[in-house]
């Protein structure tokens, strides 16, 4: 199936059902702010270390339930014990950074370009991007950022540059804003997002909660 290629004059997306077996969508576009917020609320998310713009949009979709959150005994005793401390949106550009220039297993380079920097932090401004980070004596040991719009969040990234921190960040921020949050959106399966009790649903599923609660 030919790839869809965004007008660049136009705010669309073609129908998810179009994508590609691995989620892939369309190609091209911007990374504007009214691009952006219309992809998300779509369904869709860009995903890409060289342009054109990719765009994505897998089925199953990979989710977490804040009801669901999973923690471990060992990660209780982790957050039981003070050793971090978690604050939102004090250090947006650190956590975009490092997330950008973290190492990762299995991947050469990263996908967090400048023009995604760029992007993400207008989105902070307005107040749709946020960041948790997690500090260790003073320092910043891991964090997280992603785009939250009404109740729904659709998580990017998150680093560790100490054991635990990204979790702790995570666990945190599930469970301080569960009340306010219908889904978090994880995009793509990984094992560490697995044992905090993500799971796969339906790209329909997904869609649907996306369309009821990113308001």
């Amino acid at each position: 199936m030919p790839l869809f290629y965004l007008p660049d004059n136009e705010l669309v997306f073609p129908p998810l059902s179009l994508a590609e077996p691995d989620g892939l969508l369309a190609a091209g576009g911007d990374l504007s702010m009214e691009r952006l917020l219309l992809a998300y609320r779509s369904g869709i998310f860009p995903w890409y270390n060289r342009k054109p713009i990719l765009w994505w949009a897998p089925d199953p979709r990979f989710v977490l339930f804040p009801s669901e959150l999973k923690v471990s005994h060992s990660m209780k005793q982790v957050l039981k014990k003070g050793q971090f401390h978690i604050t939102y949106n004090q250090a947006f550009p650190e956590v975009i950074s490092n997330c950008r220039s973290i190492e990762r297993d299995g991947q050469n380079g990263t996908w967090i370009t400048r023009d995604m920097i760029e992007a993400y932090t207008r989105l902070h401004d307005a107040g749709y991007a946020l960041s948790v980070e997690c500090w260790e004596n003073g320092q910043l040991a891991g964090g997280l950022y992603g785009v939250k719009i009404g109740k729904c969040f659709f998580g990017e990234s998150m680093f560790s540059k100490t054991s635990n921190a990204s979790k702790a960040a995570f666990i945190t921020f599930v469970q301080e804003h569960a009340s306010g949050l219908e889904v978090i959106d994880c995009q793509v399966h990984t094992h560490h997002l697995a044992s905090l009790g993500a799971r796969f649903i339906s790209r329909v599923s997904f869609v649907d909660i996306v369309q009821r609660y990113a308001l």
